[in-house]
């Protein structure tokens, strides 16, 4: 495990020392989109699509042009996109790559964090980002899909047994280094992955108590059809769920675990984390009020006191998305702009450069 770092500059004069990473290696960026259907029958959480529609940033061959793209519906996008180059092959200067999963944050999508899957795959590594069912912006939320955050989990697992599985990119995964990593809610997912286990309990009796703050009531709850109506019926899948959630879900294919803003701190006792053993690191933002870091980021930190945590100042929860084009940046501030002082961009690079090292060492 890793010593805490609260300054991120000791860290990288350590880790990003010449011969320790292939940080002298910049490759194209390939990217490919799959929709795994798991052998296993699962329940989907009412969500329209049923499979795990799935992104993957790898190390593309250096003939294949990488081309500018935006992020969001097409001739209306949100986010600016890192150039990549659709469906490329991969680089043939290694036989394998480490693997990286990605998570994203409630509502939101794996595209939401390509400034960090893109620049991880020109790093060398494939990365494998799954829109998790009933809980992204591709199509409506789903109320169980809102609630049951620990199937969260079982989604990475299965896009890793597909990724492993690809005809194309399967036999040039090094199974020996895989590592998860995800944003908030995604936060979270990896946590579970590394082993932590869910008080469900805890967390109920946080939000119904005079300390309660805005982790319990996030905005995309608005965007459930009919609302987070709390007295509906249901699904017996659903009560199936609620019943293992305190189950573990852990993967322990997974190697090192870099979890950034990570939500839900208050569904976690310092017992959750008993199972952990892999290298952990968490970054937030100090400004963050959307997942507040006493309750979220820092307990967390607090039941792991070898994790590695780095706090960017002045940092909001939604200064770790994409940046925004500049269209949609006044119609969205609460998702494009950024505090005073605060520059995206660099706040975007310090964590990759902080997650390049993690892994170079951790994995």
């Amino acid at each position: 495990m890793f010593r805490r770092c609260l300054a991120a500059g000791v860290f990288l004069a350590i880790f990003l020392t010449p011969g320790l990473t292939d940080a002298a290696t910049l490759y194209h960026v390939g990217e490919s989109t799959r929709l795994f259907h798991p052998h296993a029958v699962r329940d989907w959480r009412g969500a329209a699509t049923q499979g795990l529609v799935t992104r993957i940033w790898y190390p593309a061959d250096a003939s294949a042009p990488e081309t500018a793209h935006d992020i969001g519906v097409p001739g209306h996008p949100i986010f600016q996109g890192n150039p990549v180059a659709i469906d490329a092959p991969l680089s043939p200067v290694r036989h394998q790559y480490p693997l990286l999963l990605l998570s994203h944050g409630t509502g939101g999508s794996a595209d939401s964090l390509d400034w960090l899957g893109a620049a991880l795959a020109a790093q060398g590594y494939i990365v494998v980002g799954v829109n998790h069912p009933g809980n992204n912006t591709l199509e409506p939320l789903t109320r169980a899909g809102f609630m049951l955050w620990w199937e969260r989990a079982t989604d990475l697992s299965e896009a890793l047994d597909g990724v492993l599985a690809d005809p194309v990119l399967g036999a040039h995964i090094d199974q020996n280094r895989i590592g998860a990593m995800g944003f908030s809610l995604g936060g979270y997912t990896v946590l579970e992955l590394a082993g932590a286990r869910t008080d469900l309990q805890a967390f109920a009796d946080f939000c119904h108590s005079p300390a309660a703050d805005t982790v319990c009531h996030p905005p995309e709850m608005g965007a459930l059809k009919g609302g987070a109506d709390a007295s509906a019926a249901l699904a017996p899948e659903t009560q199936e769920s609620l019943v293992r959630s305190g189950a573990s879900y852990q993967d322990k294919r997974i190697k090192a675990v870099f979890a950034i803003a990570p939500a839900l701190g208050e569904a976690f006792a310092p017992a959750s984390f008993a199972d952990i053993t892999i290298p952990l690191w968490l970054v937030g933002g100090t400004a963050d009020v959307t997942v507040p870091p006493g309750t979220n980021i820092k307990r967390i930190a607090g039941f792991l006191p070898k994790a590695g945590l780095t706090m960017m100042p002045g940092a909001t929860h939604y200064t770790f998305l994409d940046i925004c084009v500049p269209a949609v940046a006044d119609h969205l501030p609460s998702l494009c702009k950024d505090n005073p002082g605060v520059d995206r961009g660099a706040v975007h690079a310090q964590t990759i450069a902080l997650a390049r090292a993690f892994f170079a060492k951790a994995l």
